[in-house]
């Protein structure tokens, strides 16, 4: 009988895509891989993507946490990238750090990965310098996201900030726009593109279509998230047709 691995996911309320997109890859993996997971999330109230917003919705994060470990999930992911670079450069550690005690003093120790952070490492386990990425949020934010990303000791070589503040509005988008948008940003001096810097931006469809016709690693926070819960769970780190980093190459 194939193992079976319980995914915590702590959700913006207003997210509509990481429990999309997150199991849409790891069914991918059941094609092809002999194990099986199953999906359980815990929200945090937010509507606009504003600092504000963002910082209150942050608050909650200790409660997904614990709800979350109730169900004695084998790992789970923090899914707004945003949410965590507003709070300041490096905030990812002190978040996951914060989280797994949670779970730990209720008894159910549990690895923590967050979006911010898998995106900076899965850019650096390609070996990327410099990137180029899109995010769907106003340009402040976007710089935001920008400087925490360079904070991390990547240079960010052009960015494309969509402006779109409702986050069910970002969420509803067609990934496919993307493969459109992506020929306005300058990847001439960039290692890797990031697609979708933002978990609620759709994009899975156009990773790998814009990854083969640049002939540069692409990523997006949710491919990145997925390589690290799969490391976190010590499983092989593929999904077909994610992009290089989830080639099972990488790491």
């Amino acid at each position: 009988m194939a193992r079976s691995f319980r995914i915590g996911q702590i959700v913006p309320s207003s997210n509509t895509t990481m429990e999309t997109e997150i199991p849409a890859m790891l069914r991918a993996r059941e094609a092809v891989e002999p194990e099986r997971f199953t999906f359980h999330s815990s929200r945090m109230r937010m509507k606009k993507v504003t600092r504000e917003e963002l910082a209150a919705m942050d608050d909650e994060s200790d409660r997904c946490a614990l709800e979350l470990s109730d169900a004695a999930v084998d790992v789970m992911g923090y899914a707004c990238l945003v949410a965590i670079m507003s709070r300041g450069a490096g905030y990812h550690r002190e978040s996951q750090a914060r989280l797994h005690g949670v779970t730990r003093d209720n008894g159910q120790p549990t690895p923590i990965v967050s979006s911010a952070g898998a995106l900076t490492e899965g850019l650096k386990l390609l070996g990327a310098q410099r990137v180029a990425i899109i995010t769907p949020y106003m340009k402040p934010l976007t710089q935001m996201v920008v400087d925490y990303i360079e904070a991390e000791g990547l240079e960010v070589v052009d960015s494309i900030a969509l402006e779109i503040p409702d986050n069910l509005e970002v969420g509803r988008r067609d990934p496919a726009l993307l493969k459109d948008i992506v020929q306005r940003l300058n990847t001439a001096d960039a290692d890797a593109v990031v697609l979708s810097a933002c978990v609620q931006m759709p994009s899975l469809a156009a990773i790998q279509p814009v990854e083969d016709a640049l002939g540069l690693p692409v990523v997006s926070a949710a491919t990145c998230t997925t390589y690290q819960i799969l490391k976190a769970l010590d499983l092989k780190p593929y999904v077909p047709d994610a992009g290089r980093l989830l080639s099972g190459q990488v790491g």
